[in-house]
């Protein structure tokens, strides 16, 4: 099940250059992650409402190409690893109108209790770790992810 974020660039998201701040691309991931998890019937505030969190251990961006004001792009996030305590989310981002590759990129994350200890979903959560598994080999099946 490939998903698609699209969001359109807004004016005050760009440098003097007249591009996309760099910073913004890690709000970009962020919100198609949580919305991603959301259409998977898992969203941050029922994660919450079961007591955990994700919080983001790192990131990485590799910038390829530009894009402006008004310009729409497209995410597609997939899981790249995933092992019932940290799970890694690879992100593919294009410009909608022509397809090209503006980033690669991915991010890192715990499961971790309200408290920020680890917990592993497997035991814990087996709904939600299903759900991240099932991801995981869609991932590898097609081969998305670098």
């Amino acid at each position: 099940m490939s998903y698609i974020y699209e969001r359109k660039i807004n004016y005050y998201e760009t440098d003097k250059m007249g591009v996309v701040h760099h910073s913004n691309y890690i709000r970009y991931m962020e919100e198609a992650r949580c919305d991603w998890m959301e259409t998977l019937g898992i969203p941050m505030s029922l994660l919450e409402e079961r007591g955990f969190t994700i919080p983001t251990l790192e990131i990485n961006v590799k910038y390829l190409y530009h894009v402006t004001s008004g310009d729409v792009i497209e995410i597609v996030p997939s899981v790249k690893e995933y092992n019932g305590v940290r799970m890694t989310v690879f992100y593919e981002i294009r410009d909608r109108k022509t397809g090209k590759a503006v980033a690669e990129a991915f991010s890192r994350h715990c499961f971790t209790t309200r408290e920020l200890r680890p917990v592993n979903m497997k035991k814990h959560d087996p709904e939600v770790s299903g759900i991240m598994q099932s991801l995981l080999e869609e991932a590898n099946a097609s081969g998305s992810g670098s």
